[in-house]
């Protein structure tokens, strides 16, 4: 089984460089294209560059799920707009996302899943969510088919799925459409800095000159970043995802518990994974960075499995090159697509254990499988900034998992904070400055 977006067909946008912009964004993930097209939609020229391809990397590798459950508090009035925005492109865009209003279920098998959920509830209750606690009865009402005896459940009848696959590359065109230049297969190299703020970047086809850079590199961000100087404690951590074959309703939504995550697929299939379990290589990044992770690991040391070597050319693989110049090759450009294969047993594990859940269900069988690398901060929340020491350089990065649904969100956001326009939310949690500047390490939910 294997991730079924290949590098089989031509490139979809594969445009001649342009000589400049007023904005060049570093990666088209849903982050990028997103930033760009708000931007083009002010009349600026924006440009996408891309190593590989369009969404090729975790913006078409998630479960599809458009969240406002379980949010970091400074997170949900972004995601709240994000998906107001969702709504608008279904009716915008030439193409079918996937896009559906299907609420989302986390399930609670003890009474401290309960307590967890009921504290999120009362936390976030001055923003406005329709979040709602069920009990036993009402948990059962809305899984009937379900083998477990679940205690009650968080529900947000207003959370959405899309179709992450075709989702991002159906958003690029329509950013096409608006005026944004995407050019696939060109990695960005490095910044070009003039009397100390940027003034362009050179790609491996040459230099664009830009006032503004966007880094929105997901996995692959803190290493570029730590080249210019910018240091991000940022780990890439691998996530299992599994597409099942065609089967019978359960829900028509998603959920999540005990470990085991669900969602109805467009294909009448479902996405699967493993819920709250990744797959951790040790890198001299990630003990560079020990300590500042120390409290997250500690939180649930069992939900991952570590790995002392990364495959070559990961993005902190031991032997990884970390300083390159305009004219040399860059890791970029070694590895246009990771594409680091799913932890097959917890792939087997996950269609077992949605099968038992399900019994009605009868074999259900995997017809694809994969892994994608997850950004992931020590706090469990992103980096949305400026880089001060750099002007002309602003960061999107570090979503943890969580930059599918939220992406159309930040897209606004950075397209605002680059031309230095009201950006109508407090980003003060995102600051780049809180790894460094003493703040109390705070950590976003983890529900």
């Amino acid at each position: 089984m294997a991730f079924p977006l290949g590098m089989q067909n031509p490139p979809e946008h594969d445009g001649p460089l342009p000589d400049q912009a007023d904005v060049v964004i570093i990666g088209a993930g849903i982050i990028g294209v997103m930033t760009a097209y708000f931007l083009a939609r002010k009349g600026l020229r924006a440009v996408v560059l891309e190593k590989g391809r369009v969404a090729a990397e975790q913006s078409s590798r998630n479960w599809g799920w458009i969240r406002q459950m379980g949010r970091d508090a400074d997170e949900l009035p972004i995601m709240k707009e994000a998906c107001r925005i969702w709504a608008d492109l279904a009716d915008e865009v030439d193409g079918d996302l996937g896009l559906k209003t299907c609420g989302l279920t986390y399930l609670a098998k003890s009474e401290a899943d309960l307590a967890r959920y009921e504290s999120w509830i009362a936390d976030v209750s001055h923003i406005g969510v329709d979040s709602q606690m069920l009990s036993r009865a009402e948990t059962r009402a809305l899984l009937p088919d379900s083998s477990v005896d679940w205690a009650g459940a968080m529900h947000t009848p207003s959370d959405m799925r899309a179709e992450p696959w075709v989702a991002v590359p159906i958003i690029a065109r329509a950013a096409k459409k608006h005026g944004v230049e995407i050019i696939e297969g060109c990695a960005a190299r490095v910044l070009d800095i003039t009397g100390g703020r940027v003034s362009g970047i050179w790609t491996e086809r040459g230099l664009i000159r830009a006032p503004e850079i966007v880094v929105a590199g997901g996995a692959w961000s803190s290493l570029f970043l730590r080249r210019h100087g910018v240091d991000i404690p940022q780990l890439s951590v691998r996530a299992t995802v599994v597409a099942t074959e065609p089967v019978e309703t359960v829900t028509d939504g998603g959920a999540g518990g005990d470990g085991l995550a669900f969602r109805r697929r467009q294909d009448g299939g479902y996405t699967l994974a493993p819920g709250g379990f990744h797959d951790i290589w040790i890198g001299p990044d990630a003990l560079r960075h020990a300590l500042k992770f120390r409290k997250q690991l500690m939180l649930d040391p069992f939900g991952r499995r570590y790995h002392s070597v990364a495959p070559k050319g990961y993005p902190d693989a031991w032997g990884q090159s970390r300083h390159w110049d305009k004219d040399d090759e860059t890791p970029f450009e070694r590895m246009r697509v990771l594409d680091p294969g799913p932890n097959e047993k917890k792939a087997r594990e996950v269609v077992q254990g949605f099968g038992a859940m399900f019994p009605k269900l009868g074999s259900v069988r995997a017809k694809a499988a994969w892994g994608g690398m997850i950004d992931v901060t020590p706090d469990i929340v992103p980096v949305v900034d400026r880089a001060g020491q750099i002007p002309g350089l602003s960061i999107c990065t570090g979503m943890c998992g969580h930059g599918f649904g939220i992406g159309p969100g930040f897209g606004r956001v950075m397209a605002d904070l680059v031309v230095g326009e009201d950006i109508g939310h407090d980003l003060s949690r995102f600051r780049l400055a809180r790894f460094s500047d003493g703040t109390k390490m705070e950590l976003g939910p983890t529900i």
